[in-house]
This record gives C-alpha cells, sequence and structure tokens, in this order.
C-alpha cells in the first residue's frame, strides 16, 4: 500500500505578491498605453521594464544620468524630460499605487527611446557610401529600441555604457570631454614659428609658449614646460620628446577651436557604427587596424595596410558575404601600366611573373597571349589590358579574400607582404584592406577556416550569416590616457 508523503508546510505555494503587483501595473500600463509602444508591451504581457522589487530600479538612475551627459552627442537634455521623469520616480517612491508605477514606466520608456533615436541619428554632412539595405541607416522604431534594451542581461549597465551605441564612440565622447577639459579652454595665442625651443631656453618666444599652454608667466623653459609639451604632442600625434620643434609648434598654432571641431567630426564618424550587440566589423583607414565586435563585446582586433593617400580607401559599409579562397589578384589598369609593362618591355614575361592577360573583364573570359598585346601602348597610357596574377605563395591577395560585392573592388584579403605591419604609417594599399591575421578572422566568420577543395582558382564559400562591415575614417581615436590626433593622409578633415 502507497502512503502519499506529507508535504512540509513551508513548501505550500504562497502567493508570489511581487508578480500580482507587476500583473496589477501590467493591466495599468494596458489601459495607459498606446501608439507604437504596445508592440513592445504587448507580446512581454505588458511586464514593467523599469521596476525591480515594486520600484523604480537602478536603470533608471543610469538613463537620467545618460540624459544630463547628452550635450556630449550633440543632445539637449532637456527634450527628454528629465525634470518630470525625476519628479514622477520621487512621487512613485512615496507611493504603491498602480496607476502612478505604470505612468512611470511608460514615461521612461517613452524617453529613453527617444534618446537612443537621436544617439543614433547620424548628422547631415558625414559622406558614407552605403552598398546594402541592411547597412542603411533608418529611423529607430521604439519598439524595437526597447526589445533590444529588454535582452541585454543588465539593463542598467546596458544604458550605463550605451549599449546600442558603437565603443569606439562612447570611447572617443570621453576622451573628447577629458581633452576639452584639459586642452580646451587655454588661450589661443599665437606662438612664433621657425624658432626650435628645447629645454633650458629662454627668451620672449617661450615665454609665449607658456601662456599659451596654460603656464605661470616667465620666459625660461623650465622642466614643467617641457612636460606640458610632452603631453600635447602625445595627445597630437608627434613624438613626445618635450622640444618643440616646426611640426610641434604648428600642431600648437591650429588653435583650440580646430581640434575642437576636429573631435567632433570625428564622433559624427563614429555615430555612424553600430553597437557591439550587432555582429560586425569596423576598419579604420586612418590609423590602418580593424575590430569585431559581437554578444555585446569586442572579440578581436588587428593591424591592417589601408589605402596610399593616390588610392584611398574609401567610407563605406556592405555585407560579407562570402569568402574567396585561391583567389586571383586582378591588378588594377594603371599598375599595369606603370609596372607591368615596362617588365615586358623590358624582356620579362608575364608566365614568369605569374600572371595571364584576359581578353575582357567578363566572368569568364577567354585567355590573351603575351605577343597579341600592344605592350608600348599599355606602357603609354592609350591602351587598356587586364592582366591577373595567378593564386600561389607570391599572390598579393594571399589565400583568402572576405566579399562584400561593390564596384569599387574594395575588399578584405590575406596578404603574403608580413613587414608592412610593423611600420607605424601603414598607407601602401590600393585601395584594398590587407589583414594581419586573415585565418583568424576567417575562424570569426566561419567558426573554423573552411579549406581549399583541390588547387581551383577562387573557390567561393558563403559565409552562414552576413556580417556587417563599415569602412570609416578616424583622425581622432582615444587611447588608454585619452585622445590622440591622428594625421589626416587623406585630406578629408577639410572637406
Amino acid at each position: 500500500m502507497l502512503i502519499a508523503a506529507a508535504v512540509p508546510q513551508a513548501t505550500v505555494a504562497q502567493p508570489d505578491l511581487e508578480q500580482a503587483a507587476k500583473s496589477s501595473i501590467g493591466a495599468e500600463i494596458r489601459a495607459q498605453l498606446g501608439g507604437k509602444y504596445k508592440d513592445f508591451y504587448a507580446p512581454r504581457g505588458y511586464w514593467p521594464l523599469w521596476l525591480e522589487k515594486g520600484r523604480i530600479g537602478s536603470q533608471a538612475d543610469a538613463l537620467l544620468a545618460l540624459i544630463d551627459q547628452s550635450e556630449a552627442d550633440g543632445l539637449d537634455p532637456r527634450d527628454y524630460d528629465p525634470g518630470d521623469l525625476r519628479r514622477l520616480i520621487e512621487e512613485v517612491d512615496a507611493s504603491d499605487d498602480p496607476k502612478l508605477l505604470a505612468r512611470a514606466d511608460l514615461a521612461l520608456s517613452r524617453s529613453f527611446a527617444r534618446l537612443v533615436a537621436d544617439m543614433r541619428r547620424p548628422a547631415r554632412g558625414v559622406k558614407i557610401r552605403y552598398l546594402d539595405k541592411e547597412v542603411e541607416p533608418r529611423d529607430s522604431d521604439p519598439s524595437d529600441i526597447l526589445r533590444s534594451a529588454a535582452l541585454a542581461p543588465s539593463l542598467t549597465d546596458y544604458i550605463a555604457t550605451a549599449g546600442w551605441m558603437s565603443p569606439l564612440y562612447m570611447k572617443l565622447r570621453t576622451a573628447r570631454a577629458g581633452y576639452l577639459k584639459k586642452w580646451g579652454g587655454l588661450p589661443d595665442v599665437a606662438v612664433p614659428e621657425g624658432v626650435k625651443m628645447r629645454p633650458g631656453g629662454k627668451g620672449a618666444e617661450i615665454g609665449m609658449l607658456r601662456r599659451r599652454l596654460g603656464l605661470a608667466d616667465g620666459i625660461t623653459y623650465d622642466k614643467g614646460l617641457a612636460a606640458k609639451v610632452r603631453a600635447f604632442q602625445a595627445d597630437h600625434g608627434l613624438k613626445p620628446d618635450g622640444v618643440a620643434g616646426a611640426m610641434t609648434i604648428s600642431a600648437i598654432n591650429q588653435g583650440p577651436a580646430r581640434y575642437a571641431r576636429l573631435l567632433s567630426l570625428n564622433l559624427e564618424r563614429a555615430r555612424l557604427l553600430p553597437g557591439p550587440w550587432t555582429r560586425h566589423v569596423v576598419v579604420d583607414a586612418a590609423s590602418a587596424r580593424l575590430w569585431y565586435y559581437s554578444k555585446g563585446a569586442l572579440d578581436g582586433t588587428m593591424k591592417v595596410v589601408a589605402g596610399a593617400k593616390e588610392t584611398q580607401t574609401p567610407l563605406m559599409a556592405g555585407m560579407i558575404r562570402y569568402a574567396t579562397l585561391n583567389p586571383y589578384w586582378n591588378i588594377p589598369p594603371d599598375l599595369v601600366e606603370r609596372k607591368v609593362a615596362p617588365k615586358i618591355l623590358s624582356g620579362g614575361s608575364l608566365q614568369g611573373m605569374g600572371y595571364e592577360a584576359l581578353a575582357d573583364w567578363s566572368a569568364d573570359p577567354a585567355p590573351l597571349a603575351q605577343s597579341a598585346i600592344n605592350w608600348d601602348a599599355v606602357a603609354a597610357g592609350r591602351q587598356e589590358v587586364r592582366v591577373r596574377q595567378l593564386p600561389g605563395g607570391n599572390n598579393a591577395m594571399g589565400k583568402v579574400k572576405f566579399m562584400f560585392p561593390n564596384d569599387l573592388g574594395i575588399y578584405l584579403h590575406d596578404t603574403p607582404q608580413r613587414d608592412l605591419f610593423a611600420k607605424a604609417d601603414r598607407h601602401f594599399s590600393n585601395g584594398c584592406v590587407r589583414l594581419e591575421d586573415a585565418q583568424r578572422l576567417g575562424r570569426w566568420f566561419f567558426g573554423r577556416m573552411p579549406s581549399t577543395d583541390g588547387e581551383k582558382p577562387e573557390q567561393h564559400v558563403p559565409l552562414p550569416q552576413p556580417v556587417p562591415v563599415y569602412l570609416t575614417y578616424l583622425t581622432a581615436v582615444p587611447t588608454a590616457l585619452g585622445v590622440q590626433f591622428l594625421p589626416d593622409v587623406y585630406g578629408r578633415d577639410g572637406e
């Protein structure tokens, strides 16, 4: 005979008071709700977003702090009703009224959605080419904004770090504030040029340098001035030797207003980048560096070689859709004219250089004999011929290229020229992006790097899921100590 076990009194189900309270608040949210916000609240049973244990939680404090700081984003904090929100939270703290709690939850959601949409909205005048609809900016729907926030492991952390913005944007935003505090309020004094000033020196021009850098009046180049000059040099991409030479004085005479404008311009460029919860790749042509993100975090970074001044890497965004193994390199016509044709005229052969000539630019072109080409006309620029490098150890594309289809022929690729990654200035390519570690990036794209199927050239392997890639140009970048200005290699800062 089976005897039913006694149920301990402590395990008897008790009413979940918090859940009951939230259900009551949910009913009030439903009663007060309308418009697009219903698309967020309805699927979650009108469950509140901003409440913890029957009270407005720490996520509201994070939101109010971000609103207070929103001038750094070029926004007006008053547009997000911080005063009304604070008064409403104070009323809620003194009351258990479900109507009031529901009203507060909806008010916080509305202010939050407006703030996120405005922070994400690109400024006019920053030019970038979008190759695919998936990466084109669009007005943010409030329900999408709130849904993304609700999925974050910690809503408070998501708001405090502005998880919908690029980490590069947020770091530069912080660095900009520190830079303006450090250098922005100093006197805009023109320092005499053509005079090299160094520690131990004295003179009226040193007195002007001291004044420009905010030091006490004097004419001596003392340790304090040397330290200030080194700090300025480090922040402005110069060798921090403490000597005020021609380049340092020229940079100082640019004036605080110009550097403030450059910071704002670069912040707008970074605003175009997605947040880390979007799986994506960023290539910065100015610093010649790449980052890749997913699941709210930076997964990795590496050096790249970007376009030279004459063959710039453009600002563009697209979708990386496939990898090409054993790639050809289609040599740009200007390089065929300047590099290949002279070698042929000097007695070289296409076969000996690992090249082949083709009849046209179609997907399946006929080969063209070297003897059938007027190389004098090619070298003189009167005739164009398609030449490509065959796959192999010396191929300029290396073993793999990652393709985001575009009519400029820009992509990310491997390279056998490893020595270029040791250089501080890595602007040598014809516009494409050479990768320091293509195999590592390939493993991130695919889970494991795909292998070739024999020696066949141009083996295309689709990504499991297309990945957005953003090619940007940041001449002001955040560092561990603040911000650093980089050379405007492409001359875009004056546009």
